[in-house]
């Protein structure tokens, strides 16, 4: 849906498409601020809150969201977080946003960020994250009322741009106006640059108290108002965020240490619980692990939901880790086996994604030409237990190992988790469950959790480490063939899928079966990896993750103040850090970082009334 904008001499887009974006283009910078930032009071009207939440009609080459980061980061008195949420139908390229902020250049480093983050623009939700994750951009891409209408929380401010009748007919209407409305508060601030007679009314007719103001050239006038209706409205004075407290995390794996790290950047302090050591001593040790999207012909459920918990990774991985010691975006080629089905029909934008593969691509993987390939650039090796130590290194997360909870107690308004023997180890105002199969013996009524056995296979680079391919390759399992598990490197495969078992000692007869799946594939990484096992220097880990029925995770709140975020099953480096996003934004009336139907996916309410204990 990216679309290269055709730019005429004096700066502004040929398409008409683009005219009602710039319709202020004479000094863009300075209208975003004195019609949209001056018009819902900022800075001044954020001061001192713990966030802010924003909400915009139109996108276009992001003017309004630069200028607003650019407040709030100059601002000493600014909210710890700002979340910017902002429809658009038609996403310009990366190199349309650098372009409209040539002439101003106290924009130009925050463009290039958002540039780097700009690509595989799909229809649907994608988070941009920044500022170490205090700035927060959800782009919602599609029509603004089917967007709005996948939109929970609660705006602060609204920026109703491209909301023009004569202009732009088809984003105008009453409806739209009313679903902006459904997502304010009591005093939530507006405003826009039109000051059309029918808008005007429309507003007033929603319960906002709108008036204009002065413009600047070569508009006069625009339009600000906030939202006080006269009538009462169900659930719009008594909603009230969490306050940011003292939290307790059950489990240090992928799972409990991204709800922590997500809850500390809040202003929670957290103590993370495990009953091992050391964290990561789980599933989450494995020593690296394949991320990639799951994509599918009809562009299913899990595949929607994987891009989303990709893109939040890898943002992650770009921002935590060591490149090249702890991960490496690498790309993947997914081997379809007889699947010959076509890519959905999503254009462009589903490039960066997934793509056919290229016959080089499948010749240098060592995949014969005429079998079926898909080529996965946004694909990454993670080193789990870096990404769950970044996590627990936050400011207000605070890791306590050899804490083994048996139950959790209530405490009025808190509760208590204490060991067997009934003492007190802890309490919090707010409990998060991630301790995978072990969160069934803390719940009173918990959901089916399964045991998943996984054994990978690895081995260190010899002499013929060369034919190796230079990327990973799945689709049979996963083969990483250049990972830094040992001096020279190393290449590890894997991995099995026992259900319903939990015994970890290691099985040589899993060892063959992963080198049996790699040579179905990849025949000469499989003489590579033969040799390392006539050498004696193959080496197995093996850990048991947890998987609910539908093998989706378990997300959400189980009783006020007591929350469950578990079962991420195999892709635990895919949705550790969305759930954690996720948890974190139900909890505070956030902007969601997906569409509320596909959180719905998520969340623990999903599997119906608690089981009766």
């Amino acid at each position: 849906m990216s679309e290269a904008v055709d730019w005429r001499d004096d700066g502004t887009p040929r398409s008409p498409r683009f005219d009602d974006i710039y319709r202020t283009a004479t000094g863009g910078l300075e209208q975003a601020q004195h019609v949209f930032l001056q018009g819902t009071g900022l800075p001044q009207a954020w001061a001192g809150q713990p966030q802010w939440r924003v909400l915009e009609t139109g996108f276009g080459l992001g003017l309004n969201f630069l200028a607003t980061w650019h407040a709030w980061r100059s601002d000493p008195q600014r909210p710890a977080l700002l979340h910017f949420a902002s429809v658009e139908a038609w996403p310009v390229a990366a190199a349309d946003l650098l372009r409209a902020v040539a002439t101003y250049p106290a924009l130009q480093p925050l463009a290039e960020e958002l540039a780097a983050q700009w690509a595989g623009l799909v229809p649907g939700f994608h988070r941009f994250v920044f500022e170490g994750g205090r700035v927060l951009l959800t782009l919602c891409v599609g029509d603004v009322a089917p967007m709005l209408k996948e939109q929970e929380f609660r705006a602060d401010a609204v920026f109703l741009d491209g909301f023009e009748p004569l202009h732009n007919p088809q984003m105008w209407s009453l409806d739209t106006l009313k679903g902006v409305t459904r997502l304010c508060r009591r005093g939530t601030r507006i405003a826009t640059w039109t000051v059309n007679g029918q808008v005007r009314r429309d507003l007033r007719s929603c319960g906002w108290q709108v008036d204009k103001r002065a413009g600047l050239p070569p508009k006069r006038e625009c339009l600000a108002g906030r939202y006080d209706p006269s009538w009462p409205v169900k659930g719009l004075d008594d909603e009230a965020p969490r306050a940011a407290a003292d939290a307790i995390v059950l489990g240090a794996g992928l799972s409990g240490a991204a709800v922590a790290a997500s809850l500390a950047r809040r202003g929670w302090s957290v103590r993370v619980l495990d009953a091992a050591s050391a964290p990561a001593s789980g599933a989450s040790a494995l020593p690296a692990g394949l991320l990639a999207p799951h994509q599918s012909p009809d562009d299913n459920l899990l595949s929607r939901l994987s891009r989303a918990g990709v893109r939040v990774t890898l943002q992650q991985a770009q921002q935590r880790l060591a490149r090249g010691l702890e991960w490496e975006r690498t790309g993947v080629l997914e081997w379809c086996g007889d699947d010959a089905r076509a890519l959905p029909a999503l254009g462009e934008s589903l490039a960066p994604w997934t793509r056919e593969a290229t016959p080089a691509q499948k010749d240098t993987a060592g995949v014969d030409a005429t079998e079926n390939a898909w080529w996965h650039e946004n694909a990454a090796w993670i080193e789990p237990a870096a990404l769950v130590r970044s996590w627990l290194r936050e400011t207000g997360v605070r890791f306590e190992g050899g804490k083994r909870v048996a139950r959790i107690v209530p405490l009025g308004d808190r509760w208590g988790v204490e060991d067997a023997s009934g003492t007190r180890i802890a309490e919090a105002g707010l409990v998060v469950v991630a301790a995978a199969l072990a969160s069934a013996d803390l719940l009173p009524a918990p959901p089916v959790l399964n045991a998943v056995r996984g054994q990978v296979t690895w081995g260190p680079h010899g002499e013929d480490a060369g034919t190796l391919p230079p990327f990973p390759v799945n689709g049979h399992g996963h083969f990483l063939p250049r990972v830094p598990l040992v001096d020279r490197g190393a290449w590890i495969t894997g991995s099995t899928y026992g259900r319903g078992d939990t015994d970890t000692r290691l099985r040589p007869q899993d060892d063959d079966e992963n080198l049996r799946r790699v040579a179905e594939v990849l025949p000469a990484a499989a003489e590579v990896m033969q040799a390392a096992a006539a050498r004696g220097q193959v080496r197995s880990w093996a850990g048991v993750r947890c998987t609910s029925a539908d093998r989706r995770p378990l997300v959400g709140e189980i009783s006020a103040g007591l929350w469950l975020a578990t079962a991420m099953g195999s892709r635990g480096l895919t949705f550790a850090a969305l759930c954690g996003e996720l948890l974190a934004a139900r909890l505070h009336g956030e902007p969601l970082p997906l569409e509320a139907r596909l959180a719905r996916a998520l969340d623990l309410s999903r599997l119906g009334p608690p089981r009766s204990g």
